[in-house]
């Protein structure tokens, strides 16, 4: 495994286990999209290029840091219109945290969530 931290390493009884970066970062975002209210996760300009060329990934909006075995996970999300937004950003926060510790056994120091904006309803037409 590389040492540019892509890959979170646990030792275990048996060996040693590796988990992609990216795959942590997957089951944010899928954590972050199941809570009713959030749209969509926003993306930053780094990942939009990374799309462009090619590389297409779920977890656009998402970074995840690792320092020993904690995960900080960043955030960026568009509400739906008519939602709390701190009401929100707490159950984002809680539900990835649980989402994230119970799938990889990594401990979680912060889950940040910015709201980068606010999706409103499409308008119906009018006759």
């Amino acid at each position: 495994m590389s040492d540019n931290k892509e890959y979170v390493s646990r030792s275990d009884e048996l060996g040693n286990i590796h988990i992609s970066e990216e795959v942590l970062a997957g089951i944010a975002a899928a954590a972050a999209l199941e809570v009713e209210g959030v749209s969509s996760l926003a993306a930053n300009l780094g990942r939009d290029i990374a799309e462009l060329l090619g590389k297409k990934t779920l977890a656009k909006g998402v970074r995840v840091r690792t320092e020993e075995e904690k995960v900080t996970i960043d955030l960026s999300v568009l509400m739906s219109y008519g939602h709390t937004i701190p009401e929100m950003g707490k159950a984002i926060q809680e539900g990835v945290k649980v989402a994230v510790e119970s799938m990889s056994g990594l401990e979680v120091a912060a889950v940040n969530v910015g709201v980068a904006g606010i999706a409103f309803p499409p308008k119906e037409p009018q006759i």
